[in-house]
């Protein structure tokens, strides 16, 4: 299957050449985290992305404080507090499926044909606040290419880490959720240029909380589409199974584009609040439709019923 990015956005735009003079520094620091198993960030050098939102961002210690991560407990401070046990050193990551070179990788490995680029993206929460988040990060489709997926590969899915001795969330007889936490892009999305796999914030490693060592972001879906701490990405025929899908189907489709104009059933969806922008009582935003990515990423959708596959 020939592999094509998005005819809106040239390919050469996508990895800026000065970026992969800085590779070298990249594996030596993510190497040295790796193989310490440390959650202490460290610095990364990345390339500014034409893709970047020029809009103030989210300040860091919000970013690191306010999270969803079920796998270390249901509040929004528990990531912070709990996912200090997580140990990210080795990590491996497979890909399989509909490929004609499966394999097991190494981050280190995986990543270090890439550049890094830093990604400075809106994140939309489908529970209806938002950030604006600098990731550092490669595009999902240059390591689709690697495995070379086969004509019949229509979807893209995801798992992450199931580990209940260092994820609290994942303990006990009652669970949020059915683990490990699974997602899904159809092919398209995947290998969209403003798709890509973040392996670090604010100049910095993923912290833990953040879903380190490696995430997925989307930036026109509803953030629990970033899938966190992956350790498999599986190329296939149907549409794969998603965790919120599993658990409530009525409330959370597989696209979960953000969509001002389609409601969750117990809240609108019209609006936001900016986290960092005043506590509870700041001044809500419109929220935009693709979370402000329609230009690049609506054609994705022509003829859909928006509504209907939400």
């Amino acid at each position: 299957m020939l592999i094509r990015h998005s005819p809106d956005i040239a390919s050469s735009e996508i990895t800026p050449h000065a970026a992969y003079l800085r590779r070298r520094e990249f594996l030596a620091l993510l190497g040295a985290t790796l193989a310490a198993g440390a959650a202490q960030a460290k610095p990364l050098s990345s390339a500014a992305s034409r893709f970047s939102t020029d809009e103030p961002k989210t300040p860091r210690a919000d970013v690191l404080a306010y999270n969803n991560f079920y796998e270390f407990g249901g509040r929004k401070s528990d990531p912070a507090d709990n996912a200090h046990t997580l140990t990210t050193a080795p990590w491996t990551v497979r890909i399989d499926g509909l490929v004609a070179k499966p394999a097991d990788y190494r981050l280190e490995d995986l990543i270090k044909p890439l550049a890094l680029e830093e990604r400075v993206y809106r994140m939309r929460c489908v529970e209806g606040w938002s950030m604006v988040i600098p990731w550092i990060g490669v595009p999902l489709a240059e390591i689709l290419k690697r495995a070379e997926p086969s004509s019949s590969a229509k979807y893209v899915a995801f798992e992450t880490l199931v580990r209940p001795e260092e994820m609290p969330g994942q303990k006990g007889l009652l669970q949020l959720l059915p683990w490990p936490y699974v997602e899904g892009l159809r092919l398209d999305e995947a290998l969209h240029p403003l798709t890509i796999l973040a392996v670090g914030l604010y100049g910095e490693t993923l912290p833990n909380q953040n879903g380190a060592p490696l995430r997925l972001v989307v930036p026109w879906k509803y953030g629990f589409k970033g899938v966190k701490s992956i350790v498999r990405i599986s190329l296939v025929e149907k549409q794969p199974k998603t965790s919120w899908n599993i658990q409530n189907p009525r409330e959370y489709g597989f696209y979960s584009n953000v969509n001002p104009t389609v409601d969750h059933p117990r809240w609108s969806q019209a609006t936001e609040r900016r986290i960092g922008e005043g506590g509870l009582f700041a001044k809500r935003r419109p929220t935009l439709m693709f979370n402000g990515y329609a230009d690049q990423v609506a054609s994705l959708y022509g003829g859909m019923d928006l509504e209907r596959y939400f």
